[in-house]
This record gives structure tokens, sequence and C-alpha cells, in this order.
């Protein structure tokens, strides 16, 4: 069997207990969570988990279905990097004095189009946004100079599709009669 990288979207209430139910769910099945985020949806009430992990499309497809048991999730879908675009945040924080002693560091900032966010007496900050080989690849490059502290977040995604997956179902629930959780 095959493995591959996917991305698991979860759209649900945001209720106190609910990350735990999700994240066990992958644990009983022995699948290693690459990321998670959690965060708010573009439709009031409703927040969006979006968690990477590598394994095989029957035990994913398996695992979005037990996901969708729970109570307090509306839908889960599951998709390859194929069908949606993302990103990640990632932070460097570098001695100033490097940063003042050497051209190369501003060099990767340009080549890696990343950003300074912050310069003080003792560190400076940089963010890049990417793709988790172009974080790690900058990270590589700036360990020759020191860096203090380093931190990616995890994977944002949208999907490729032009179909609003989550407002389709919700429409649906709607035409069946079924109060939606977004008009409490």
């Amino acid at each position: 069997m095959e493995k591959t990288l996917y991305t698991v979207t979860v759209f649900t209430e945001n209720i106190v207990g609910l990350l735990n139910q999700i994240t066990i769910i992958f644990t009983r099945r022995h699948i290693n969570i690459e990321s998670l985020t959690v965060s708010q949806s573009s439709l009031p009430g409703i927040h969006k988990f979006t968690i990477t992990a590598e394994t095989d499309e029957d035990m994913i497809r398996k695992v979005v279905r037990q996901i969708e048991k729970r109570i307090d999730v509306l839908k889960a879908y599951y998709l390859t990097d194929d069908e949606v675009i993302y990103q990640e945040v990632a932070l460097y924080k570098i001695p100033s004095d490097s940063l003042l002693d050497n051209p190369e560091i501003e060099n990767l900032v340009r080549k890696y189009n990343a950003r300074i966010l912050e310069v003080n007496r003792s560190y400076a900050v940089i963010e890049l946004t990417g793709h988790t080989e172009d974080t790690q690849e900058l990270f590589n490059e700036l360990s020759k100079f020191r860096v203090l502290q380093f931190v990616r977040s995890g994977r944002i995604a949208i999907t490729k599709s032009t179909v609003e997956r989550l407002s389709d179902f919700l429409a649906e629930m709607e035409t069946r009669n079924i109060p939606s959780p977004c008009k409490k």
C-alpha cells in the first residue's frame, strides 16, 4: 500500500473536547498527525480543522468516516496535495549581530522572499510563508549563522475546486429541514 500525505479538512461546531476526540481517531489507527491547525471558518459558529497525515487512501477514508460520526462534526473531507492550495508560516529568531555582520543573511531574505519582522539589540525575527520544503531550506541556510529559535505553523489549505463543499452540504441540510448549526 502506497502512503500519501493527505490533508483532512473537518468542519465542526466549537465544542470543548472535540480536538481530543478527533486526534484519538488517528491515534487508535496508529496514524501520526504531521500538522494540525484549527481556526474559525468563513461561516459564523463553524470551525475548521486542517490536519495532515501520511497513510494510504483506504485508511484515510476510514478515518474521515469515523470523524464524521462525531456528533459535533458537520462534514469532513480528505484531499491530496494536488487538490489543495496550502501554505505554512515559519519564524526564525537569529542574533542581531548575525544579521548586521553577514550580508549573506540579507541575500537569503531576498532569495526566499522572506520578511524581517523585528530587529532589536538582541535578535532579529524573520518570517517566511511557503511549503515545508521552503521553510526547512531557509532554516538550513540560516543555521550556518546561528538560529536562536525556529517555529513552523501547521498547514492551512483551501481547495482548488470552485465548489464550496461545506456551503453545498449546509444548503442540502436546509432543504431537508434540518436546522443549520450556523443559525444558532
